[in-house]
């Protein structure tokens, strides 16, 4: 931020060793990385010595940016967003500076509220801690349903969600919507409530129990009926795959708003290519059948 000041403002004063200040902060950052990094005897207090020195700067940074805010120019409403969006990340830099002091020297445990995974797209969540593959996984939930002809029927960005959660408002619009006659699930989505709701609606409902099942249980999900639409539940793992493989799997546009347009774009693309390959099959299956009575006449 004080870059696009110097930029359009070359007489502020003050910041003629901000590139200095840039490599000392980069350095500092990359010592403790290291620190954590590396093994040995006397890693912890290794550790604490590069993050009190990190800090320090971080600290004196904080200040320096504090005392020369007022002298920065507020000539038009530019500069006045360029002001706002600096105040925004002196927060976030307070906010890192407590977390950072908090974990590493007073050996807290930050509560998972506090955490913050993007400081340029708040809303990020942690999907995966990265500790099996596949690795660390930053971004939202999307939870999908699609029919018999896999097309996406309905979507939903699961909000700080659990897949338990997400089946009761799924069910509630799409039963309204649909003469549902089989509804398949993935194991992470069963709970007893879950389950009595939708067995109130749909005909035949598969939703394998986590844990053991009892015998009752057990011999609902030997069933042949339960195994076929269970086999046929594993195509929705391949209409996820081709979503990514379109572009979902990483959003280059910013801002939540535009998150979830990008979202939504992707999945109408997703049911668009499937019904142009639809019509492309009938169209070549007619194609076949004419060429064939061309020659049987």
């Amino acid at each position: 931020m004080v870059a696009k000041f110097l930029k359009k403002y070359p007489e502020v004063q003050g910041w003629r060793k901000m590139r200095d200040w840039y490599r000392q902060l980069k350095n500092s950052m990359r010592a403790v990385g290291k620190a954590f990094s590396s093994g040995g005897k006397g890693k912890e207090q290794r550790v604490k010595q590069a993050v009190r020195y990190y800090l320090s700067k971080a600290r004196a940074l904080q200040n320096k940016l504090e005392r020369s805010e007022e002298d920065l120019p507020t000539g038009d409403i530019m500069d006045v967003l360029i002001h706002l969006e600096m105040d925004r990340y002196m927060e976030l830099l307070d906010k890192h500076i407590d977390l950072l002091e908090r974990r590493v020297l007073k050996g807290e445990v930050i509560p998972h509220d506090e955490k913050v995974f993007s400081i340029f797209e708040g809303y990020t969540e942690w999907i995966k801690k990265g500790k099996l593959h596949p690795n660390v996984e930053l971004g939202k939930k999307l939870s999908i349903t699609t029919d018999q002809y896999n097309l996406i029927v309905d979507y939903r960005i699961m909000e700080n969600q659990s897949d338990v959660e997400m089946v009761k408002p799924i069910a509630e619009e799409l039963i309204s919507r649909y003469n549902i006659r089989s509804w398949s699930f993935d194991k992470v989505f069963w709970n007893k409530e879950n389950k009595a709701l939708l067995e109130g609606h749909v005909e035949k409902v598969v939703m394998p129990k986590k844990g053991k099942c009892n015998k009752l249980e057990q011999a609902e999900e030997d069933h042949r009926n339960f195994k076929l639409l269970r086999n046929k539940h594993s195509a929705v793992e391949s209409n996820i795959n081709e979503l990514e493989c379109r572009g979902l799997d990483r959003c280059p546009d910013r801002g939540y708003m535009h998150f979830k347009r990008y979202i939504g774009l992707s999945v109408a693309a997703y049911n668009l290519r499937r019904i142009g390959q639809e019509l492309i099959e009938i169209r070549r299956k007619q194609d076949l059948a004419e060429r064939e009575f061309r020659v049987a006449a």
